[in-house]
């Protein structure tokens, strides 16, 4: 059997492997524990938005802190991580061999499920750190800082804090637009959902879709002013994001607004590993 000959059986090989039924469950089992992220987050913001956070960050540090503390909450916090393992295998597979969605195999699309692939892989392996006993590296707007700081001092920081800055607050203010279009339809087994559902999935969808959307644009708007005033300490993660709309005009109701949709994102997080076509 010649080379050419192999590498065709690797890839018919591989490319069976993702569509196996195994990374499907796999897959269903990383958005579930992505809801959980989620709603507990959501859940967190809310409490800080009453005035009764205890202290507690409303970022993932912070999340995984509660989960542990529940009853098996070291397993749960496993659990969690290994399903987010199982995430960044899924979409390493979109990348390769494309999406099971209308337009899967498009580059841009598979580019997209790559940088996806590798934000997931980063936080498995933050959640199974924690999980395994490390105290992990402060709160998400310590990290930020942190992280932004080290760019700053490379050739040109301020143009990559910038750039990243923006492309976070794009992607943000899409993914918002998208899910006011109910774009995520395309991404549903719409026809296995029954009618009386659909409302409740298109409220969690559209509201959650929303929530989250704006966190991204304010992440990406602290990155920017980071950027443009070479101040590291201007970036900010998650906690620093949802406590920035108790800031506005129309104080802790717009955070406690912008909690519940994050918490919602998290609910439909659980209608996708339902209904998601993957």
């Amino acid at each position: 059997m010649n080379a050419a000959a192999v590498a065709r059986r690797g890839r018919r090989t591989a490319r069976q492997a993702a569509d196996s039924t195994v990374l499907e469950g796999v897959a269903r089992a990383g958005m579930v524990a992505q809801g959980v992220l989620y709603v507990l987050v959501g859940l967190l913001a809310l409490r800080i938005a009453v005035g009764d956070g205890g202290g507690t960050a409303a970022d993932q540090g912070g999340a995984l802190r509660q989960l542990a503390e529940q009853p098996f909450g070291r397993l749960l916090v496993w659990g969690v991580g290994i399903g987010l393992a199982g995430l960044a295998l899924w979409r390493l597979a979109e990348a390769l061999f494309g999406a099971s969605e209308k337009g899967g195999r498009k580059p841009h699309k598979r580019l997209l499920a790559a940088g996806r692939c590798v934000l997931y892989a980063v936080l498995a392996v933050s959640v199974l750190s924690y999980a395994s006993g490390e105290k992990g590296s402060g709160s998400s707007d310590g990290r930020s800082q942190d992280i932004t700081a080290r760019v700053l001092a490379l050739p040109a920081g301020e143009l990559l804090v910038g750039g990243a800055g923006l492309a976070v607050a794009a992607v943000g203010a899409w993914g918002a637009v998208q899910a006011v279009r109910r774009k995520y339809h395309d991404q549903l087994r719409m026809s296995r959902i029954p009618r009386r559902q659909r409302r409740w999935v298109d409220v969690l969808g559209v509201s959650g879709g929303v929530a989250r959307g704006s966190v991204l644009v304010v992440l990406g708007v602290f990155a920017m002013e980071a950027a443009w005033s070479s101040d590291a300490d201007e970036a900010r993660g998650m906690d620093g994001a949802l406590r920035s709309f108790a800031q506005t005009q129309a104080g802790p109701w717009l955070l406690v607004s912008v909690a519940a949709g994050v918490t919602l994102y998290g609910l439909f997080s659980f209608a996708l590993a339902r209904w998601r076509r993957v």
